[in-house]
């Protein structure tokens, strides 16, 4: 994510709860093209390997001899792990030969080889060259994961590899009913994000309200920083802490009818409140001049200089930014400011969700290879190394032990315990890369945040946008189960 790319309670009502709020975690850099054509439907050359004898060792019957491909993305969270991982699979099957291949240019260099039938066995489907996951679905060219997530987990065979995942994952991996299409390796915690060294210099408390976010900005600006960056080329980064903030005036249902397309759910007074708190930010003059022009990296790097005091981002950010990050910065993350007292949810409700899409393509020639591959990564040893290495935690739940957690780990695992029940997971990214990317980011929450556009002109714009995407037929629509 950033440039990278950019959590087990039983219990129907959670369920249904995570269900109904479940997400996707933010690819990374901001991309303007997105897979629009993919091949038609089921484009496999039918050429699959046989498959192998299952056993307790095997539960997925791979074919011990059969080749595997594996292509991952080369960003902010690097390709050691998933290398670490290909290792085990080469020491449980000698006899296969595993090509392993790390790119930026997902789409450009796997879209020709999907359209001709002829995909790896195992993808990161991340960064800024994304393939566009809804028109993946839609034109039905993944592999079902069920078989994965009802296989034997590697550290106790008597779990299935479900029954080890974070909640929301599962249903993350869902577009309409019970196909499970893709495995978020990753998760990401979303909010604001800020040094508590500098606070602490300013003699101030994180914000749990807007009049003191008003007041904390103010008392920054006279000793010179700024309240607020953000990447202004790419501003999709703002409902990292834009989205939950409504969720939290309004409750999560103001989400799930914008990720519905639903007439009209952009006037909610929620958004209307949200809107107006961010805008005054800028009206205030408590954005760091130049935000608007500079991308990711650019505000990243100011922000961790000390320049502003508040930036919305992923938790990739701890690794991406780690070069500028001075040693006392006490890296934080805040769940998004409330407005007042009158708010539906309480104070830390959260944006956390998977990233780092991993998927099998529906023509793989080894697809129980892929989902193997994926069984290995979602062991407690390989999820400690990839939380040791790539300072993200993994889609398995717990899976830390033991390992000493940097300052934003330990930030975002003590948000994800005071939001308990309160985490929130918009899909409208993963639904609508397009309209979430290009509308409401770029040519919606961008204008509005440069100043160009007033919250009820940037409503109505946004707005618009949803109700012409629902209407293109040439869109696959998706809704809340």
């Amino acid at each position: 994510m950033g440039s990278t790319s950019a959590q087990n309670n039983e219990g129907l009502g959670r369920r249904d709860l995570i269900k109904r709020s479940a997400a996707l975690g933010l690819i990374a850099v901001p991309t303007m093209s997105f897979l629009s054509a993919c091949a038609s439907g089921d484009s496999g050359s039918g050429d699959k390997v046989d498959k192998g004898k299952k056993t307790a060792k095997n539960p997925l019957g791979v074919n011990e001899s059969a080749a595997l491909e594996i292509v991952i993305f080369d960003g902010g969270f690097g390709t050691k792990y998933a290398e670490d991982a290909k290792k085990i699979y080469e020491k449980n099957f000698p006899k296969a030969k595993v090509k392993f291949a790390t790119t930026q240019k997902i789409r450009s260099q796997l879209q020709p080889r999907f359209n001709g039938g002829t995909p790896p066995d195992l993808i990161d489907n991340s960064g800024a060259e994304q393939m566009d996951m809804g028109v993946l679905v839609g034109k039905k060219q993944l592999t079902d994961l069920t078989p994965l997530l009802d296989s034997p987990s590697v550290d106790d065979p008597s779990k299935k590899v479900r029954d080890t995942l974070r909640p929301g994952i599962v249903e993350m991996g869902q577009f309409d009913g019970d196909p499970v299409w893709i495995m978020y390796y990753a998760y990401t915690v979303y909010g604001v994000w800020y040094s508590q060294t500098a606070l602490e210099k300013l003699d101030v408390t994180y914000p749990e309200n807007w009049d003191d976010m008003l007041a904390v900005c103010a008392k920054a600006k006279k000793k010179g920083i700024a309240g607020w960056t953000y990447a202004g080329k790419h501003p999709y980064y703002l409902p990292f802490s834009l989205y939950p903030m409504i969720a939290k005036i309004g409750g999560r249902e103001v989400l799930d009818k914008i990720d519905n397309l639903e007439p009209n759910a952009w006037g909610d007074p929620a958004v209307k409140a949200a809107f107006e708190a961010y805008y005054e930010l800028f009206k205030k003059g408590y954005i760091l001049k130049g935000t608007p022009g500079i991308d990711h990296i650019q505000s990243q790097t100011a922000w961790t200089k000390g320049e502003a005091l508040f930036i919305p981002n992923g938790s990739w950010v701890e690794n991406e930014a780690a070069k500028t990050m001075p040693a006392d910065f006490k890296l934080s993350v805040g769940a998004p400011t409330g407005l007042d007292s009158s708010d539906k949810l309480p104070f830390g409700t959260i944006w956390a969700s998977g990233g780092e899409p991993f998927i099998v393509p529906k023509s793989a020639k080894n697809p129980d290879g892929g989902m193997e591959q994926l069984r290995i990564m979602l062991s407690e040893a390989s999820s400690k190394n990839f939380t040791t290495s790539a300072k993200s935690l993994t889609a398995l739940n717990g899976g830390t032990d033991g390992i000493e957690l940097t300052p934003g780990l330990t930030s975002a695992t003590a948000a994800l315990e005071k939001a308990g029940e309160n985490v929130v997971n918009p899909r409208l990214q993963d639904w609508y890369v397009k309209l979430q990317k290009e509308q409401i980011g770029v040519a919606g929450l961008g204008e509005m945040m440069a100043g160009r556009a007033t919250p009820a002109e940037t409503i109505k714009k946004i707005q618009a946008f949803a109700d012409a995407t629902a209407k293109d037929q040439s869109i696959k629509h998706y809704k809340h189960q």
